[in-house]
Protein backbone atom coordinates (compact mmCIF):
# COMPACT_ATOMS: atom_id res chain seq x y z
CA UNK A 1 0.00 0.00 0.00
CA UNK A 2 1.50 3.36 -1.02
CA UNK A 3 2.34 5.95 1.60
CA UNK A 4 -0.43 8.48 1.06
CA UNK A 5 -3.42 6.09 0.90
CA UNK A 6 -2.09 4.34 4.02
CA UNK A 7 -1.97 7.62 5.93
CA UNK A 8 -5.41 8.51 4.59
CA UNK A 9 -6.89 5.33 6.05
CA UNK A 10 -5.14 5.87 9.37
CA UNK A 11 -6.10 9.51 9.90
CA UNK A 12 -9.49 10.12 8.29
CA UNK A 13 -11.37 9.27 11.49
CA UNK A 14 -9.30 11.84 13.43
CA UNK A 15 -10.27 14.85 11.34
CA UNK A 16 -12.23 16.68 14.02
CA UNK A 17 -12.88 15.30 17.49
CA UNK A 18 -16.03 17.37 18.10
CA UNK A 19 -18.34 19.35 15.80
CA UNK A 20 -17.21 22.96 15.93
CA UNK A 21 -20.39 24.20 17.55
CA UNK A 22 -20.26 21.45 20.16
CA UNK A 23 -16.61 22.26 20.86
CA UNK A 24 -17.46 25.90 21.46
CA UNK A 25 -20.38 25.13 23.78
CA UNK A 26 -18.32 22.57 25.68
CA UNK A 27 -15.54 25.11 26.16
CA UNK A 28 -17.96 27.71 27.50
CA UNK A 29 -19.40 25.18 29.91
CA UNK A 30 -15.92 24.28 31.14
CA UNK A 31 -15.05 27.94 31.52
CA UNK A 32 -18.08 28.49 33.70
CA UNK A 33 -17.34 25.48 35.91
CA UNK A 34 -13.59 25.63 36.22
CA UNK A 35 -12.06 28.42 38.29
CA UNK A 36 -9.41 30.28 36.34
CA UNK A 37 -9.76 31.36 32.73
CA UNK A 38 -13.00 32.98 31.54
CA UNK A 39 -15.32 30.95 29.33
CA UNK A 40 -14.43 33.00 26.23
CA UNK A 41 -10.72 32.35 26.70
CA UNK A 42 -11.28 28.61 27.07
CA UNK A 43 -13.48 28.58 23.97
CA UNK A 44 -10.81 30.44 22.00
CA UNK A 45 -8.15 27.95 23.05
CA UNK A 46 -10.27 24.97 21.97
CA UNK A 47 -11.08 26.64 18.65
CA UNK A 48 -7.37 27.26 18.09
CA UNK A 49 -6.50 23.62 18.88
CA UNK A 50 -9.29 22.38 16.60
CA UNK A 51 -8.03 24.63 13.79
CA UNK A 52 -4.48 23.33 14.22
CA UNK A 53 -5.78 19.74 14.14
CA UNK A 54 -7.67 20.55 10.94
CA UNK A 55 -4.44 21.89 9.38
CA UNK A 56 -2.43 18.84 10.45
CA UNK A 57 -4.92 16.24 9.26
CA UNK A 58 -5.80 17.90 5.93
CA UNK A 59 -2.10 18.56 5.33
CA UNK A 60 -1.02 15.00 6.04
CA UNK A 61 -3.86 13.50 4.00
CA UNK A 62 -2.68 15.55 0.97
CA UNK A 63 -4.53 14.94 -2.32
CA UNK A 64 -8.20 15.87 -2.51
CA UNK A 65 -8.53 16.49 1.21
CA UNK A 66 -5.87 19.16 1.15
CA UNK A 67 -7.40 20.73 -1.97
CA UNK A 68 -10.62 21.08 0.03
CA UNK A 69 -8.64 22.86 2.72
CA UNK A 70 -7.11 25.22 0.15
CA UNK A 71 -10.56 25.97 -1.25
CA UNK A 72 -11.79 26.73 2.28
CA UNK A 73 -8.82 29.04 2.77
CA UNK A 74 -9.95 31.07 -0.24
CA UNK A 75 -13.67 31.18 0.51
CA UNK A 76 -13.35 31.91 4.24
CA UNK A 77 -13.90 35.54 3.22
CA UNK A 78 -17.57 34.68 2.63
CA UNK A 79 -18.04 33.25 6.13
CA UNK A 80 -19.06 35.23 9.22
CA UNK A 81 -16.04 36.44 11.14
CA UNK A 82 -16.94 34.52 14.29
CA UNK A 83 -16.76 31.28 12.28
CA UNK A 84 -13.83 32.02 10.00
CA UNK A 85 -11.57 33.95 12.38
CA UNK A 86 -10.14 31.03 14.41
CA UNK A 87 -9.42 29.02 11.24
CA UNK A 88 -8.06 31.74 8.92
CA UNK A 89 -4.40 31.49 9.86
CA UNK A 90 -4.24 27.70 9.94
CA UNK A 91 -6.12 27.23 6.67
CA UNK A 92 -3.90 29.84 5.01
CA UNK A 93 -0.87 27.70 5.92
CA UNK A 94 -2.29 24.94 3.70
CA UNK A 95 -1.58 27.17 0.69
CA UNK A 96 2.18 26.63 0.92
CA UNK A 97 3.22 25.16 4.28
CA UNK A 98 1.53 21.79 4.79
CA UNK A 99 3.24 19.09 6.89
CA UNK A 100 6.17 17.92 4.69
CA UNK A 101 7.47 14.53 3.67
CA UNK A 102 10.57 13.30 5.53
CA UNK A 103 13.91 13.76 3.72
CA UNK A 104 14.32 10.01 3.15
CA UNK A 105 11.14 9.88 1.03
CA UNK A 106 12.22 12.98 -0.90
CA UNK A 107 15.63 11.47 -1.64
CA UNK A 108 14.03 8.29 -2.98
CA UNK A 109 11.95 10.26 -5.49
CA UNK A 110 14.95 12.31 -6.61
CA UNK A 111 17.15 9.22 -7.00
CA UNK A 112 14.49 7.54 -9.12
CA UNK A 113 13.81 10.61 -11.30
CA UNK A 114 17.26 12.26 -11.53
CA UNK A 115 19.62 9.34 -10.97
CA UNK A 116 21.37 7.89 -7.90
CA UNK A 117 23.96 10.70 -7.84
CA UNK A 118 21.34 13.41 -8.12
CA UNK A 119 22.71 15.57 -5.30
CA UNK A 120 26.17 16.06 -6.83
CA UNK A 121 25.27 15.57 -10.50
CA UNK A 122 22.41 18.10 -10.60
CA UNK A 123 23.01 20.52 -7.73
CA UNK A 124 25.71 22.39 -5.86
CA UNK A 125 23.38 22.73 -2.87
CA UNK A 126 20.05 21.18 -1.91
CA UNK A 127 17.98 22.15 1.13
CA UNK A 128 16.29 19.12 2.71
CA UNK A 129 13.81 21.41 4.49
CA UNK A 130 11.01 22.23 2.01
CA UNK A 131 10.31 25.85 1.18
CA UNK A 132 6.66 25.02 0.46
CA UNK A 133 4.37 21.98 0.61
CA UNK A 134 1.01 21.65 -1.11
CA UNK A 135 -1.61 19.08 -2.09
CA UNK A 136 0.34 16.73 -4.38
CA UNK A 137 3.93 17.93 -4.07
CA UNK A 138 6.44 19.99 -2.14
CA UNK A 139 9.19 22.42 -3.18
CA UNK A 140 12.82 22.53 -2.10
CA UNK A 141 15.28 25.35 -2.73
CA UNK A 142 18.55 24.35 -4.39
CA UNK A 143 21.48 25.71 -6.37
CA UNK A 144 21.96 24.13 -9.80
CA UNK A 145 25.36 23.13 -11.19
CA UNK A 146 25.41 26.32 -13.29
CA UNK A 147 24.97 28.46 -10.16
CA UNK A 148 21.31 29.38 -10.61
CA UNK A 149 19.00 29.24 -7.62
CA UNK A 150 16.22 26.80 -8.45
CA UNK A 151 13.00 25.41 -7.04
CA UNK A 152 12.75 21.60 -7.05
CA UNK A 153 9.12 20.46 -7.04
CA UNK A 154 8.67 16.81 -6.02
CA UNK A 155 5.47 14.82 -6.32
CA UNK A 156 4.50 12.89 -3.20
CA UNK A 157 4.81 9.10 -3.47
CA UNK A 158 1.29 7.71 -3.87
CA UNK A 159 -0.20 11.09 -4.80
CA UNK A 160 -1.91 9.67 -7.90
CA UNK A 161 -3.63 6.85 -6.00
CA UNK A 162 -4.70 9.20 -3.19
CA UNK A 163 -6.12 11.88 -5.47
CA UNK A 164 -7.97 9.49 -7.75
CA UNK A 165 -9.40 7.71 -4.70
CA UNK A 166 -10.67 11.04 -3.39
CA UNK A 167 -12.24 11.79 -6.77
CA UNK A 168 -14.03 8.44 -6.85
CA UNK A 169 -15.52 9.13 -3.41
CA UNK A 170 -16.55 12.62 -4.48
CA UNK A 171 -18.20 11.25 -7.62
CA UNK A 172 -20.32 8.85 -5.57
CA UNK A 173 -21.50 11.66 -3.30
CA UNK A 174 -22.18 13.93 -6.26
CA UNK A 175 -24.29 11.32 -8.06
CA UNK A 176 -26.47 10.85 -4.99
CA UNK A 177 -26.97 14.58 -4.46
CA UNK A 178 -27.47 15.50 -8.14
CA UNK A 179 -31.23 14.86 -7.92
CA UNK A 180 -31.56 17.70 -5.41
CA UNK A 181 -30.50 20.25 -8.07
CA UNK A 182 -32.92 19.95 -11.00
CA UNK A 183 -30.96 22.18 -13.39
CA UNK A 184 -27.57 20.53 -12.90
CA UNK A 185 -26.18 17.74 -15.10
CA UNK A 186 -23.58 16.31 -12.74
CA UNK A 187 -22.16 13.40 -14.75
CA UNK A 188 -20.22 15.39 -17.41
CA UNK A 189 -19.06 17.85 -14.72
CA UNK A 190 -17.56 15.04 -12.64
CA UNK A 191 -15.94 13.51 -15.75
CA UNK A 192 -14.35 16.87 -16.58
CA UNK A 193 -13.23 17.39 -12.97
CA UNK A 194 -11.62 13.95 -12.86
CA UNK A 195 -9.84 14.54 -16.16
CA UNK A 196 -8.56 17.98 -15.16
CA UNK A 197 -7.39 16.95 -11.70
CA UNK A 198 -5.67 13.88 -13.16
CA UNK A 199 -3.71 16.24 -15.41
CA UNK A 200 -2.26 17.91 -12.31
CA UNK A 201 -0.38 14.66 -11.63
CA UNK A 202 1.41 14.83 -14.99
CA UNK A 203 4.53 16.90 -14.33
CA UNK A 204 5.62 16.71 -17.99
CA UNK A 205 2.33 18.39 -18.92
CA UNK A 206 2.67 20.94 -16.12
CA UNK A 207 6.18 21.82 -17.31
CA UNK A 208 4.87 22.42 -20.84
CA UNK A 209 2.17 24.73 -19.44
CA UNK A 210 4.76 26.66 -17.46
CA UNK A 211 7.04 27.02 -20.48
CA UNK A 212 4.12 28.44 -22.51
CA UNK A 213 3.35 31.02 -19.81
CA UNK A 214 7.04 31.90 -19.43
CA UNK A 215 7.35 32.53 -23.19
CA UNK A 216 4.19 34.64 -23.30
CA UNK A 217 5.20 36.83 -20.33
CA UNK A 218 8.98 36.94 -20.86
CA UNK A 219 10.45 40.33 -19.88
CA UNK A 220 7.00 41.60 -18.95
CA UNK A 221 7.10 44.72 -16.73
CA UNK A 222 4.23 43.46 -14.55
CA UNK A 223 4.56 39.65 -14.35
CA UNK A 224 7.32 37.14 -13.63
CA UNK A 225 7.06 33.48 -14.68
CA UNK A 226 10.06 31.26 -13.83
CA UNK A 227 11.61 29.21 -16.63
CA UNK A 228 11.68 25.41 -16.41
CA UNK A 229 15.20 24.03 -16.09
CA UNK A 230 14.37 20.31 -16.08
CA UNK A 231 11.30 18.12 -15.82
CA UNK A 232 10.45 14.42 -15.39
CA UNK A 233 7.30 12.51 -14.52
CA UNK A 234 7.52 13.42 -10.80
CA UNK A 235 10.02 16.31 -10.57
CA UNK A 236 10.08 19.85 -12.01
CA UNK A 237 13.15 22.06 -11.57
CA UNK A 238 12.43 25.76 -12.20
CA UNK A 239 14.22 29.03 -11.68
CA UNK A 240 13.77 30.25 -8.11
CA UNK A 241 11.28 33.12 -7.83
CA UNK A 242 11.91 35.38 -4.81
CA UNK A 243 9.24 37.62 -3.36
CA UNK A 244 6.65 38.31 -0.70
CA UNK A 245 3.82 35.74 -0.74
CA UNK A 246 0.39 37.12 -1.50
CA UNK A 247 -0.80 35.58 1.77
CA UNK A 248 1.51 37.96 3.67
CA UNK A 249 0.13 40.96 1.79
CA UNK A 250 -3.36 39.75 2.70
CA UNK A 251 -2.32 39.63 6.36
CA UNK A 252 -0.09 42.70 6.61
CA UNK A 253 -0.19 44.84 3.44
CA UNK A 254 -0.86 48.59 3.51
CA UNK A 255 -3.67 50.02 1.30
CA UNK A 256 -1.42 51.01 -1.61
CA UNK A 257 0.25 47.57 -1.70
CA UNK A 258 -3.14 45.87 -1.59
CA UNK A 259 -4.44 47.97 -4.49
CA UNK A 260 -1.43 47.17 -6.67
CA UNK A 261 -1.46 43.46 -5.80
CA UNK A 262 -5.21 43.16 -6.42
CA UNK A 263 -5.01 44.84 -9.86
CA UNK A 264 -2.05 42.71 -10.95
CA UNK A 265 -3.76 39.53 -9.73
CA UNK A 266 -7.04 40.36 -11.47
CA UNK A 267 -5.41 41.26 -14.78
CA UNK A 268 -3.20 38.15 -14.83
CA UNK A 269 -6.21 35.84 -14.58
CA UNK A 270 -7.78 37.67 -17.52
CA UNK A 271 -4.59 38.13 -19.54
CA UNK A 272 -3.36 34.52 -19.44
CA UNK A 273 -5.87 33.17 -21.99
CA UNK A 274 -5.30 36.07 -24.37
CA UNK A 275 -1.49 36.03 -24.26
CA UNK A 276 -0.61 32.39 -23.49
CA UNK A 277 -3.77 30.63 -24.70
CA UNK A 278 -4.12 29.20 -21.20
CA UNK A 279 -6.03 30.06 -18.02
CA UNK A 280 -4.15 29.59 -14.74
CA UNK A 281 -6.78 27.58 -12.89
CA UNK A 282 -5.41 27.34 -9.35
CA UNK A 283 -5.83 30.90 -8.09
CA UNK A 284 -5.14 30.47 -4.36
CA UNK A 285 -2.68 32.98 -2.80
CA UNK A 286 0.10 30.43 -2.27
CA UNK A 287 0.74 30.47 -6.03
CA UNK A 288 1.43 34.22 -6.23
CA UNK A 289 4.01 36.62 -4.80
CA UNK A 290 5.22 40.18 -5.29
CA UNK A 291 8.84 40.07 -6.50
CA UNK A 292 11.52 42.53 -5.30
CA UNK A 293 11.09 44.57 -8.51
CA UNK A 294 7.33 44.92 -7.93
CA UNK A 295 6.03 42.35 -10.41
CA UNK A 296 3.46 39.63 -9.69
CA UNK A 297 5.28 36.30 -9.67
CA UNK A 298 3.20 33.26 -10.61
CA UNK A 299 3.82 29.63 -9.67
CA UNK A 300 2.27 26.18 -10.10
CA UNK A 301 0.86 25.45 -13.54
CA UNK A 302 -0.59 22.00 -12.84
CA UNK A 303 -4.19 23.20 -13.13
CA UNK A 304 -4.52 24.96 -16.49
CA UNK A 305 -7.44 25.39 -18.86
CA UNK A 306 -6.16 25.37 -22.45
CA UNK A 307 -7.95 28.18 -24.31
CA UNK A 308 -6.01 28.71 -27.55
CA UNK A 309 -8.52 31.29 -28.74
CA UNK A 310 -8.62 33.12 -25.41
CA UNK A 311 -11.66 33.31 -23.13
CA UNK A 312 -14.89 32.33 -24.96
CA UNK A 313 -16.32 35.46 -26.65
CA UNK A 314 -19.80 34.43 -25.52
CA UNK A 315 -18.75 35.29 -21.96
CA UNK A 316 -18.27 38.91 -22.95
CA UNK A 317 -21.62 38.96 -24.73
CA UNK A 318 -23.47 37.44 -21.75
CA UNK A 319 -21.92 39.85 -19.26
CA UNK A 320 -22.78 42.75 -21.56
CA UNK A 321 -26.41 41.58 -21.87
CA UNK A 322 -26.70 41.33 -18.08
CA UNK A 323 -25.16 44.73 -17.35
CA UNK A 324 -27.28 46.32 -20.09
CA UNK A 325 -30.43 44.85 -18.52
CA UNK A 326 -31.36 42.74 -21.59
CA UNK A 327 -32.95 39.78 -19.80
CA UNK A 328 -34.27 38.00 -22.92
CA UNK A 329 -30.91 38.10 -24.72
CA UNK A 330 -29.19 36.96 -21.53
CA UNK A 331 -31.44 33.91 -21.09
CA UNK A 332 -31.21 33.07 -24.79
CA UNK A 333 -27.42 33.10 -24.58
CA UNK A 334 -27.40 31.03 -21.38
CA UNK A 335 -29.63 28.41 -23.02
CA UNK A 336 -27.47 28.27 -26.13
CA UNK A 337 -24.37 27.61 -23.99
CA UNK A 338 -26.06 24.97 -21.82
CA UNK A 339 -26.28 27.02 -18.61
CA UNK A 340 -30.06 26.51 -18.72
CA UNK A 341 -31.25 23.08 -19.85
CA UNK A 342 -34.02 22.92 -22.48
CA UNK A 343 -36.43 21.28 -20.03
CA UNK A 344 -36.06 24.03 -17.41
CA UNK A 345 -38.46 26.99 -17.48
CA UNK A 346 -37.18 30.28 -16.05
CA UNK A 347 -38.38 33.87 -15.77
CA UNK A 348 -35.83 36.02 -17.66
CA UNK A 349 -36.22 38.91 -15.22
CA UNK A 350 -35.62 36.58 -12.26
CA UNK A 351 -32.46 35.23 -13.91
CA UNK A 352 -31.24 38.78 -14.58
CA UNK A 353 -31.98 39.80 -10.99
CA UNK A 354 -30.11 36.76 -9.62
CA UNK A 355 -27.00 37.24 -11.77
CA UNK A 356 -26.94 41.01 -11.19
CA UNK A 357 -25.99 40.29 -7.57
CA UNK A 358 -22.62 38.99 -8.79
CA UNK A 359 -22.06 41.67 -11.45
CA UNK A 360 -22.31 44.71 -9.16
CA UNK A 361 -18.51 45.37 -9.20
CA UNK A 362 -18.62 45.89 -12.97
CA UNK A 363 -20.98 48.85 -12.56
CA UNK A 364 -18.20 50.95 -11.01
CA UNK A 365 -15.11 52.61 -12.45
CA UNK A 366 -13.22 51.31 -9.41
CA UNK A 367 -14.48 48.77 -6.89
CA UNK A 368 -13.06 47.51 -3.60
CA UNK A 369 -13.55 43.79 -3.11
CA UNK A 370 -13.60 42.94 0.59
CA UNK A 371 -14.92 40.37 3.05
CA UNK A 372 -18.00 42.44 3.98
CA UNK A 373 -19.15 42.59 0.34
CA UNK A 374 -18.66 38.84 -0.16
CA UNK A 375 -20.53 38.00 3.04
CA UNK A 376 -23.42 40.16 1.87
CA UNK A 377 -23.47 38.27 -1.44
CA UNK A 378 -23.46 34.93 0.40
CA UNK A 379 -26.41 36.02 2.54
CA UNK A 380 -28.40 37.15 -0.50
CA UNK A 381 -27.97 33.98 -2.55
CA UNK A 382 -28.82 31.78 0.45
CA UNK A 383 -31.87 33.75 1.54
CA UNK A 384 -34.84 31.50 0.69
CA UNK A 385 -37.20 34.46 1.13
CA UNK A 386 -35.81 36.21 -1.95
CA UNK A 387 -37.76 35.51 -5.19
CA UNK A 388 -34.48 34.89 -7.06
CA UNK A 389 -33.43 32.08 -4.70
CA UNK A 390 -34.88 29.28 -6.83
CA UNK A 391 -33.04 30.53 -9.92
CA UNK A 392 -29.70 29.36 -8.53
CA UNK A 393 -30.76 25.71 -8.34
CA UNK A 394 -32.08 25.79 -11.91
CA UNK A 395 -28.77 26.77 -13.51
CA UNK A 396 -26.43 24.19 -15.03
CA UNK A 397 -22.62 24.29 -15.31
CA UNK A 398 -21.42 23.10 -18.76
CA UNK A 399 -18.24 21.04 -18.24
CA UNK A 400 -16.20 23.23 -20.60
CA UNK A 401 -16.78 26.11 -18.17
CA UNK A 402 -15.76 24.14 -15.07
CA UNK A 403 -12.26 25.57 -14.68
CA UNK A 404 -13.37 29.06 -15.74
CA UNK A 405 -16.01 28.91 -13.01
CA UNK A 406 -13.40 27.67 -10.52
CA UNK A 407 -11.12 30.60 -11.36
CA UNK A 408 -13.96 33.12 -11.28
CA UNK A 409 -15.12 32.03 -7.81
CA UNK A 410 -11.64 31.50 -6.40
CA UNK A 411 -10.35 34.76 -7.86
CA UNK A 412 -13.17 36.78 -6.32
CA UNK A 413 -12.51 35.10 -2.97
CA UNK A 414 -8.82 36.05 -3.12
CA UNK A 415 -9.61 39.62 -4.20
CA UNK A 416 -11.87 39.94 -1.16
CA UNK A 417 -9.05 38.70 1.06
CA UNK A 418 -6.62 41.21 -0.46
CA UNK A 419 -9.14 43.99 0.06
CA UNK A 420 -7.75 46.12 -2.75
CA UNK A 421 -9.49 48.54 -5.09
CA UNK A 422 -9.46 47.53 -8.78
CA UNK A 423 -10.59 48.81 -12.17
CA UNK A 424 -12.59 45.74 -13.14
CA UNK A 425 -14.56 47.25 -16.01
CA UNK A 426 -11.38 48.56 -17.67
CA UNK A 427 -9.70 45.15 -17.28
CA UNK A 428 -12.66 43.35 -18.83
CA UNK A 429 -12.83 45.84 -21.69
CA UNK A 430 -9.18 45.13 -22.41
CA UNK A 431 -9.07 41.34 -21.96
CA UNK A 432 -12.60 39.88 -22.34
CA UNK A 433 -13.55 39.37 -26.01
CA UNK A 434 -16.86 40.96 -27.07
CA UNK A 435 -17.41 42.72 -23.77
CA UNK A 436 -19.02 45.93 -25.05
CA UNK A 437 -18.80 48.78 -22.54
CA UNK A 438 -20.44 51.15 -25.05
CA UNK A 439 -23.80 49.44 -24.43
CA UNK A 440 -23.62 50.03 -20.70
CA UNK A 441 -24.59 52.96 -18.50
CA UNK A 442 -21.62 55.12 -17.48
CA UNK A 443 -19.71 53.63 -14.54
CA UNK A 444 -20.57 54.97 -11.10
Amino acid sequence: MSELPKRTAQRTAKLVGLPLGVAGRTAIGLGKRVGGKPAEAVAAEIQARTAEQLFTVLGELKGGAMKVGQALSIMEAAMPEEWAGPYRATLTKLQEAAPPLPPEAVHQVLARELGPRWRTAKFREFDDIPAAAASIGQVHKAVARDGREVAVKIQYPGAREALLSDLRQLSRVARVSAGWVPGLDIKPIMAELTSRMSEELDYHLEASHQRAFARAFRDDPDYAIPDVVHSSSEVIVSEWLPGVPLSRIIAEGDPDTRNVAAQLYLEFLLAGPQRAGQLHADPHPGNFRITPDGRLGVLDFGAVNRLPGGLPPVMGRLVTHALAGDADALVGGLRAEGFIKPSIEVDPQAVLSYLSIFLEPMQYARFRFDRAWLRAIALKINDVRRPEWTVGIKLNLPPEYLLIHRVWLGGVGVLCQIGGEVSLRDAMTHYLPEFDATRLPPPR
